[in-house]
């Protein structure tokens, strides 16, 4: 029940990076036990109000209050002290420790000697995981060593376990192949009386979760209002300041049937990929789905050597190859474009530009010395034709909205001359316009003659954009759904290991 003083105040809060505006004079409150939606494009200025109220960055003006007191946290550990947790779609999490020491930090369990308490840090780390319904995820286990969707359980496990008076939750399903487990514990905590910010771009996430809605567009908080009382059309709208427009627009398929397949592998077989066998045609995008941890992201990293294989054959354009590093694959048009663009994709101190145009260097330059006015012409073809705005490419990367960083690494992809894109998730955390450019890129690229081996967690963009689908269990490919059939009920009854037909090795569309 919402409480008659707000949990969170926000008076007129402003945010200003030089010339760019990315809060003006945002307002809102929020009450006990409330779920508010955040909505807005990318860039709209999400994820600065986040940072504000997370103690990351401090607002340049406003002010916030916290059940009435004053607010103004000097970090993101003064935000937990007072009682605000953050679970970021960019996690937070550092790699090369142990899931029980992130649990924990800043301040892991330490015994009388002031050492950390390893086996008590270990027990409790895993009460922790056992009560929050992830028990299956070893304490001692590197974050590293996690899947994207594990890592990110332990994000929103790490921020609830601090039993926050307000949670904020940034696009927190992006990387869960199974929402249910979030929506029960949100059911949890909210009946204890935690409020929560929930960030997404999923508005039927957003209708069964949250009570209103908050959309920012353009750094200003342009509708306030109770969700039931808005269709999808006016939400669309007030968001994009545009009328909604398709979400899938049906083409005919470009499948090059009688062509030599752009990529065909047989019987592969390493660390997380089990006898593996098919081929992709130029002019088609060939779906790959599976539940989490089912050998997709090994099989996509297998594809560019960045996981070793112990058996099979990789074929481009009907010559086998050995695929052993990623530029090895990129030099024969098989180009990958990573699920993590924040630790696996962008280069955060370089610009826009210079993250775009890596894989052309060389043409950029004279005598050795790099020639910016030939960058800039090199890069800009690619830039329009992921719909990266132009006064964006000399701005550093990190300053980009999720979705225009991932557009730039679509545009890195281009600009080394692929002929075979591997996308893994690539709209995973944009919003609804950057997924129409990812998706009319995509079509262009195959109707040119590529070919898109695309794997993603949102079941309607493969039932929609391929020409078949993949399905991966346990490591192996257990069915091929045809165009003809595909659809997400389909695909979901295979993914939960359900018996299928056997898949012809190689097999190649009709």
């Amino acid at each position: 029940m919402i409480g008659m003083t707000p949990v969170l105040e926000a008076r007129a809060i402003s945010k200003r990076y030089g010339a760019t505006v990315a809060l003006s004079d945002v307002s809102f409150s929020l009450g006990a036990g409330e779920v508010c939606g955040l909505l807005g494009e990318n860039g709209a200025g999400k994820s600065t109000l986040v940072k504000a109220l997370s103690g990351v960055v401090p607002p340049d003006s406003g002010a916030m209050h916290l059940s009435g007191a004053p607010y103004r946290p000097s970090d993101i550990n003064d935000a937990h002290r007072q009682g605000v947790a953050t679970a970021f779609q960019e996690l937070s999490l550092i790699p090369t420790l142990s899931v029980a020491i992130n649990l924990f930090l800043p301040h892991p369990i330490v015994n009388f000697a002031g050492t950390v308490a390893w086996r008590r840090l270990e027990q409790d780390a895993a009460d922790l995981l056992g009560k929050y319904g992830i028990s299956a995820i070893d304490p001692l286990a590197p974050v590293a060593d996690l899947p994207l969707g594990q890592r990110q359980r332990i994000e929103i496990v790490r921020a609830i376990a601090r039993r926050p008076r307000l949670l904020l939750l940034d696009e927190p399903t992006a990387a869960l192949a199974d929402r249910e487990w979030l929506f029960q514990l949100i059911a949890r905590i909210v009946a204890e009386g935690t409020s929560i910010l929930y960030i997404s771009h999923k508005l039927d996430e957003i209708r069964r979760l949250c009570s209103r809605c908050i959309i920012l567009r353009n750094g200003h908080k342009v509708l306030d209002r109770a969700v039931a009382a808005m269709s999808d059309e006016e939400i669309f709208r007030n968001m994009a300041g545009r009328s909604a427009v398709d979400r899938f627009v049906v083409v005919p398929s470009s499948v090059r049937a009688e062509a030599p397949p752009a990529l065909r592998v047989t019987h592969l077989v390493g660390e997380g990929v089990d006898d593996i066998s098919f081929s992709l045609q130029p002019g088609e995008i060939l779906g790959v789905a599976g539940l989490e941890g089912q050998g997709q992201s090994r099989l996509f990293k297998s594809l560019v050597g960045l996981h070793p294989l112990r058996d099979g054959q990789i074929e481009v354009a009907g010559t086998p190859r050995i695929l052993r590093s990623p530029r090895a694959a990129r030099a024969l048009g098989v180009v990958l474009v990573p699920e993590e663009r924040k630790s696996e994709g962008i280069f955060k101190d370089l610009t826009t530009v210079a993250n775009i145009s890596l894989p052309a260097i060389e043409g950029a330059s004279v005598w050795g010395l790099l020639n910016h006015r030939r960058e800039r012409t090199l890069v800009r073809p690619v830039a329009a034709a992921v719909d990266l705005p132009e006064q964006f490419l000399p701005r550093g990367i990190t300053a980009l909205s999720g979705g225009n960083q991932q557009k730039a690494m679509l545009g890195r992809a281009l600009i080394a001359a692929a002929r075979c894109l591997l996308l893994f998730d690539p709209t995973r955390g944009v919003d609804v316009g950057a997924k129409q450019s990812i998706y009319r890129m995509m079509r262009d690229f195959v109707r040119d003659g590529g070919a898109i081996l695309f794997y993603s967690t949102e079941l309607d963009e493969l039932v929609h954009l391929c020409d078949r689908c993949l399905v991966l269990y346990r490591n192996r490919v257990v069915g091929e759904v045809p165009r003809a059939a595909l659809t997400q009920e389909q695909i979901l009854s295979l993914a939960a290991g359900h018996a299928a037909p056997p898949v012809p090795a190689a097999a190649v569309p009709a």
